[in-house]
């Protein structure tokens, strides 16, 4: 198990000499503790020292960059079993798949549908990650073919998935450069696969029907010097997967086996169910995620899903404070307070563009927290909004001083008047209601 950061500072010099880049020996071991520093940052700790702390400090699952480039995808690096326990980091790739015996129309219109396909919420652009390219013509040229159709992972991180060695030898002449994720070295093929992901510096995927088979594997793969590795279960239906993704990962968090080390490939073929499949993926711990191309809606939940799942729960998502104009506002334009918690920001922002109504939204920091948590935790207070209304020049843009408030901010309407000198009005709790209350409440 991972050790805490006093048992850490027991094994340290204890003589705050600051080489490490902290002011004291125990803000470094807590640095340590929670992965944040390597232990070759302290200079005065001998080898066995050494091997003991980055051996039980350093995150139980190694993080693995597929692709280069603004597009690539780091998975891994992953410290607990349950998301409540901390918060997951690195957010699964999901990989389109293409065959090499499609048509090239048809294998270029899906390269560019991933490519080009972006969902925004809440103030976020999300995207697919890349492509699979599947060898099943059986023939290299053919294989090597499609990948350089498919970008030859110039624009997109891009899986290799074949069999046959000679197949990736001719597909790696042509993208080996932009690392894509090498699938997959099994007991069958691994020495010839292990050595032409070495030789161009790709992470490499290793396939076994269990975790044990998968843990020999890849300590072999380790040992001839590939240690960017994945590890695929294959699994024959969905419970297989979660079955043994979930005790892949215990293994990894609790250090029992470290050969488990690694992140998990799931491809969601072989199980059909396909949406089912991926959001189990998203759900338990997979890293790269292989799944054909969905319709939008699907796309849209597992692009919604993953964020969801990979967003820190202790730290909500945030824009930043400040008074944005929504519908070209005129100086008699109404002015809404709300809060920074980017889902709240944006409901609120929908429904006003869709009024077409100009106005102001006056966003405070309250740390990320909805309006009535932040009204209940003392976060919305009068001080707060006066001096956001001072900061962001509120009286210079409009010509009335009325401020309407949300509906679960009531309690506040007083000393928010006491404090700024504006006349507040209490608008809706309900966003939707927020078009019609204005159209019948609102007269400069």
């Amino acid at each position: 198990m991972a050790m805490k950061a006093l048992d850490i500072y027991k094994l340290l010099p204890k003589t705050n000499c600051k080489k490490c880049g902290h002011p004291t020996c125990l803000a470094f071991a807590m640095k340590l503790a929670t992965g944040k520093v390597e232990v070759e940052a302290c200079p005065d700790l001998d080898s066995g020292t050494k091997a003991l702390l980055g051996g039980a400090t350093r995150p139980p699952v190694r993080l693995v960059e597929v692709g280069v480039g603004e597009r690539s995808v780091a998975v891994g690096e992953e410290f607990v079993l349950f998301r409540h326990e901390k918060t997951f980091y690195h957010p699964p790739g999901i990989m389109v798949q293409v065959s090499d015996t499609w048509p090239e129309e048809r294998v270029r219109s899906i390269v560019e549908t991933v490519r080009e396909r972006v969902v925004h919420r809440v103030g976020m652009d999300l995207v697919l990650t890349g492509v699979a390219v599947r060898d099943e013509s059986g023939s290299p040229d053919r294989f090597a073919e499609t990948v350089a159709l498919a970008g030859g992972g110039s624009a997109l991180p891009l899986v290799l998935i074949a069999s046959d060695p000679v197949s990736h030898e001719a597909a790696l002449a042509v993208t080996g450069h932009y690392q894509p994720l090498v699938h997959a070295a099994t007991e069958e093929n691994r020495q010839d696969i292990v050595a032409l992901a070495k030789r161009y510096g790709c992470p490499l995927a290793v396939r076994a029907a269990d975790p044990a088979g998968l843990a020999v594997i890849a300590r072999e793969c380790a040992d001839a010097g590939v240690s960017d590795l994945m590890l695929d279960p294959a699994p024959r239906s969905l419970r297989d997967y979660i079955a043994a993704a979930t005790e892949i990962r215990r293994a990894a968090i609790g250090r029992t086996e470290p050969a488990l080390g690694y992140p998990i490939f799931l491809d969601t073929t072989p199980l059909g169910e396909t949406d089912a499949a991926l959001a189990a993926g998203i759900l338990k711990y997979a890293g790269i995620i292989v799944v054909p191309l969905l319709p939008s809606a699907s796309v849209e939940a597992a692009l919604t899903l993953r964020q969801n799942i990979y967003t820190d729960p202790q730290k909500p998502i945030q824009v930043t404070p400040g008074l944005y104009p929504v519908n070209e506002p005129g100086r008699g334009a109404p002015v809404l307070l709300t809060v920074n918690f980017s889902l709240t920001y944006f409901t609120l922002l929908g429904y006003l563009e869709a009024s077409r109504i100009p106005s102001y939204l006056f966003v405070v920091d309250t740390e990320g927290l909805s309006v009535l948590t932040a009204v209940a935790g003392g976060k919305l207070t009068e001080t707060l909004v006066a001096d956001s209304l001072r900061n962001f020049r509120a009286p210079e843009l409009v010509d009335h001083r009325l401020l309407i408030i949300p509906g679960y901010a009531a309690p506040l309407s007083g000393k928010i008047e006491d404090a700024t000198g504006w006349k507040v009005m209490v608008g809706p709790r309900d966003a939707a209601e927020l078009a019609g209350y204005l159209e019948k409440e609102w007269v400069v």
